[in-house]
């Protein structure tokens, strides 16, 4: 049978899995789900797994409605409880432990593990184990959008199904038919190349504004009013308001599953669930932080176009009046290091450095480079 959803784009990962999943097939132990973010590797990996757990079931689709949802016993979902990585402690009950005992139901139990790169090494000794000797009923799907990152030891035990990034057609059609209009599609899709979350983030309600903000941040350096201006307060002020709406979401889920525990059990998990919401309040925060980031260096990206005589390739296609006024007397190689600097604090933001701090020093520093004596003609 094949996966039940749409994998047009990523014909490697219509292969291996639809032959998986054909009569007479054989799943993998484990499969690595690797490409670029926004390609679809966790509807993809939720799909896959419900036909695997329907598989013989008495009510298949009892069984595949309740994979969807998350509620099937047989399968186990595992996100990175570190702010940027996954620790041993994510991985030795809901994994190792969980793996050694019978299905509840089914004849499998499935295991996804999101951001598999950010294991740290203790989590990845531990899970290695169940790699190489895993019970036959154990089917483990690591998700990934930087393979590369993912030791050798746990990527050379795993079946690879790669993901392409989507084209622009592709993420403009899928958020038409969530009922986004075709311009707004269109240009939320060139705004995120390859990436369909990010593009629906764009164009949702929080898009525009965040748009706005990035745009100010680019373009108050190239106007040489950064300490005017100060344009990362306005982000940060929006990243803090989404990390806390996170938080207060978790933390209404976190404390109805404490009532159901016993007294003593309760006080045990308190101070882990309140590191788990204060840990994905910052993961939030720098999620939000790093799409405006990435429309800022988008922006640079298009202004080195247009100085490189190539506007057909710019990607903020709405706004070609003020990217003109921004590209005129500036020189590509000065623009490409703009970009540079973008993507540097990028990095930087997945470690635990001062968001505040990272993003004033961006700002000055793109103000420095992009002064009238670098830009030159």
């Amino acid at each position: 049978m094949p996966v039940p959803l749409s994998l047009d784009d990523h014909p490697h990962a219509a292969a291996v899995l639809g032959s998986a999943l054909r009569p007479g097939g054989s799943p993998s132990h484990a499969y690595l789900f690797g490409g670029p973010a926004g390609t679809g590797k966790r509807a993809t990996a939720r799909a896959f797994a419900a036909e695997l757990l329907a598989e013989n079931a008495r009510d298949p689709e009892s069984a595949r409605a309740r994979t969807r949802s998350g509620a099937h016993p047989d399968l186990t979902w595992v996100v990175p409880s570190g702010a940027h990585e996954m620790l041993r402690r994510d991985v030795d009950d809901a994994v190792v432990s969980a793996a050694t005992r019978t299905p509840f139901e089914s004849e499998r139990r499935v295991f996804v593990l999101e951001r598999a790169e950010t294991m740290n090494d203790e989590a990845a000794n531990r899970l290695l184990k169940t790699l190489e000797e895993p019970a036959e009923y154990v089917v483990l799907l690591l998700l990934s959008d930087r393979p590369n990152q993912i030791l050798p030891t746990i990527a050379s035990r795993c079946q690879y199904v790669r993901f392409d990034p989507l084209g622009a057609e592709t993420i403009a059609s899928a958020l038409e038919a969530d009922g986004v209009e075709r311009s707004v599609a269109k240009g939320c899709a060139r705004l995120a190349p390859g990436d369909g979350e990010r593009a629906r983030m764009l164009a949702g309600p929080e898009g525009s504004a965040l748009r706005s903000l990035a745009e100010s941040l680019a373009r108050a350096p190239l106007a040489g009013r950064v300490g005017q201006e100060r344009p990362w307060d306005a982000l940060l002020a929006v990243a803090g308001a989404r990390g806390r709406a996170v938080e207060a979401e978790l933390d209404e889920a976190l404390t109805a599953e404490l009532e159901t525990l016993a007294r003593s059990e309760r006080r045990k998990r308190q101070t882990e669930y309140a590191e788990r919401s204060r840990r994905a309040s910052r993961r939030a925060r720098t999620e939000t932080l790093d799409v405006a980031l990435g429309l800022a260096g988008l922006w640079y990206r298009d202004l080195a176009c247009l100085a490189a005589g190539v506007p057909e390739l710019v990607h903020h296609a709405d706004r070609s009046v003020e990217l003109g006024a921004d590209a005129a007397g500036r020189t590509v190689f000065v623009l490409r290091d703009a970009v540079d600097l973008v993507e540097e604090t990028r990095a930087r933001l997945a470690f635990n450095v001062s968001e505040d701090l990272a993003c004033e020093a961006l700002a000055y520093r793109l103000e420095r480079l992009l002064e009238p004596a670098s830009a030159g003609t």
